[in-house]
């Protein structure tokens, strides 16, 4: 897949670039990043120039990492991460199962002012229009908050804590999971759905 762009009311969304290395490496030196993702510590530039250079390149070319860096328009500061991934089956994006992943890391000093919800949104839209998606999911260890009221916001419903579901620092955490459907939006989805207990008539 072609990396593209995609532009909101204050943000861009663009394929993280060899620029962006230096402000990637400065967000990354908050602990909270590590402490809640799989972002290695301590993150150094080569951390920011594999993953620029390689794991996001080959993400977009494999369609298998969809990743944006999220950009103010307003002086084009770095604001977070954000990409979708582990998309469902090992057919990808061509798979029956239209799903997908979103995750997402945002600079400390640009948290609380609605820039990631409003990413994800667009992100999320994206996934849906273009992509096809009909099931996108969210994880977070449990305990992390501010991505959880992120997830929220956007629109995702709880589904409840998975066990054992990620691996961090050495040890197995338990994880909120929730999800975002087209219908939750009032889209129409390719594959009907029939939530459990409804009628098939």
């Amino acid at each position: 897949m072609e990396p593209i762009t995609l532009t909101t009311e204050r943000l861009r969304l663009r394929p993280l670039e060899p620029g962006d290395a230096d402000a990637v490496v400065a967000a990354c030196q908050d602990p909270d990043i590590p402490r809640w993702t799989a972002v290695p510590s301590p993150y150094t530039h080569e951390h920011a120039a594999d993953f620029i250079g390689r794991i996001s390149a080959d993400g977009w070319r494999e369609e298998n990492l969809l990743n944006f860096g999220v950009f103010t328009l307003d002086g084009g500061a770095l604001v977070s991460s954000m990409g979708l991934m582990r998309f469902g089956g090992s057919d990808g994006l061509a798979g029956p199962e239209r799903q997908a992943e979103l995750g997402y890391w945002t600079a400390k000093e640009q948290r609380r002012k609605g820039y990631t919800a409003e990413a994800a949104r667009a992100v999320c839209a994206w996934g849906f229009e273009t992509l096809g998606l009909e099931r996108i999911e969210w994880y977070a260890e449990a305990g992390n908050e501010g991505s959880r009221a992120v997830a929220l916001s956007v629109g995702f419903v709880l589904e409840g804590t998975v066990r054992s579901k990620i691996v961090q620092n050495g040890t197995r955490r338990d994880a909120w999971s929730a999800s975002l459907l087209p219908s939750d939006w009032g889209r129409a989805s390719k594959t009907p759905y029939t939530p459990y207990g409804a009628s098939e008539a």
